[in-house]
């Protein structure tokens, strides 16, 4: 049995110093023709002298890239860093609405929204990577390259982990949402971005570093989603951790979840 629990203040600096820092920038995005706005979380020591693997952190549906910010990532990964419990590591935190106008619409479960969710891969691939890449000391290779995300995140994660093998090692699903298969109990009946057989690892793909999947067991909007990812998966025979921890659909079981996935990673690079 996975023991999901965290010590008390991992997600506080309290009295000691922030080792971490938010910093916002904009990159220029081909798939949508806009600039686009995205947090990058550095080490305070941050320098062009080291080179640090890359985690992308994804929001969920009705958020943009700010929805993060209210699961503490810089003082949860700074913590880990800085008791050598995890890889120092950058965090991206992009808005993953990949169109011009990347704003919460009003209909956040209509065609426009779930589209432009699902066209984020190609935004992230063409237009943020190479940002990413050309403006930060980064290590590259899949190994040094991880993403995971909360609901709406977690299933575009998940879809990623299909289409983008060769270029991250590390998938993690944080209460991941419908959609991603065809589900007879969605009640927004989302058609499914993949057959069932299509959520494994591809042919002639490398298999995941690291997978996890977390949900809570209180959380009435995607548990079972989550479970029949996990399902799915291992009928696939596709290596991943899945666990569940008291907790609705919210930033208790997120937090939880990135705590657990930001110390497992990078230590195979």
């Amino acid at each position: 049995m996975f023991d999901y629990h965290t010590p008390d203040g991992f997600d506080t600096f309290g009295t000691a110093a922030p080792s971490y820092k938010l910093t916002t920038v904009t990159y220029s995005s081909k798939t949508t023709g806009s600039e686009r706005r995205c947090h990058v979380v550095l080490p305070v020591d941050y320098s062009t002298e080291e080179t640090y693997p890359v985690l992308y952190l994804l929001h969920g549906i009705g958020g943009t890239e700010d929805e993060w910010l209210g699961g503490n990532p810089a003082e949860v990964v700074g913590n880990l860093v800085s008791k050598k419990e995890a890889a120092k590591m950058i965090v991206v935190i992009p808005n993953i609405r990949a169109a011009a106008d990347d704003r919460v619409p009003q209909d956040v479960f209509g065609p426009f929204n779930v589209n432009a969710f699902d066209n984020f891969i190609n935004d992230l691939r063409d237009d943020l990577m190479p940002f990413i890449a050309a403006n930060y000391s980064i290590r590259t290779g899949r190994e040094n390259t991880a993403i995971a995300g909360l609901s709406m995140g977690g299933r575009e994660t998940l879809f990623i982990s299909t289409r983008m093998a060769d270029a991250f090692g590390y998938f993690g699903a944080f209460s991941p949402a419908p959609g991603l298969l065809p589900m007879a109990s969605d009640p927004v009946r989302f058609p499914g971005q993949l057959p069932v057989s299509g959520l494994r690892t591809p042919d002639g793909a490398p298999a995941p570093i690291f997978m996890m999947i977390c949900a809570g067991t209180e959380d009435m909007i995607v548990k079972v989603c989550a479970e029949q990812y996990h399902e799915t998966l291992a009928s696939h025979g596709v290596p991943h951790l899945y666990y569940t921890m008291p907790g609705g659909h919210d930033f208790g079981v997120w937090k939880n979840g990135l705590y657990h996935f930001a110390r497992t990673i990078f230590h195979e690079a």
